[in-house]
């Protein structure tokens, strides 16, 4: 066979050793342990603003997609956090990637979220934050830096995502 024909077929069947494929970092990305740029956010349920803005109290970021089932799933449980008594600690905002503001607004009208939540039409946000998945979570500290990031649905008020959100934001119980 041909070697080529061989290696392609060990690649798409996942058979190389592990930690040799990775998956590619989005433009510019701010990987964990970095800060974060600045960079404008354009309203959906609010006024548009700084990411700055937020700087001076840990921050959960959350991209997401009115088509993605998984941010669907686990928008209720970051809306529950965001109004528990530990979400009082720190801000959470949404950032949609859609490409059209009224399907993100039809969502954010489906799950009525009391949170901020800003559309990411020109990728700017997107590349930075490493959303090459979703939904993507970010645990940022109060000078901007990246704790963690976090892909696919989580029940975010549950009690260990509680215990770690509170161990990594350093929060007392």
């Amino acid at each position: 066979m041909n070697k080529v024909y061989v290696l392609l077929c060990w690649l798409l069947l996942g058979l190389t050793a592990p930690g040799t494929l990775a998956f590619a970092k989005t433009p510019g990305e701010v990987e964990v342990g970095s800060v974060l740029r600045d960079a404008p956010m354009h309203g959906l349920s609010g006024p548009s603003r700084l990411l700055s803005h937020y700087r001076g109290k840990p921050l959960i970021i959350n991209v997401w997609a009115s088509w993605c089932g998984p941010c669907q799933q686990e928008m209720p449980s970051l809306e529950r956090l965001a109004r528990s008594k530990l979400g009082k600690n720190f801000a959470v905002i949404g950032i949609s990637t859609d490409d059209y503001p009224e399907a993100a607004q039809s969502f954010l009208k489906r799950y009525r979220t009391s949170f901020s939540h800003y559309i990411d039409q020109r990728l700017l946000l997107e590349n930075m934050l490493g959303a090459v998945r979703l939904p993507l979570t970010l645990l940022v500290d109060a000078q901007g830096r990246v704790l963690a990031k976090y892909v696919g649905a989580k029940e975010w008020d549950s009690p260990q995502a509680m215990r770690l959100i509170g161990q990594a934001f350093q929060l007392k119980p």
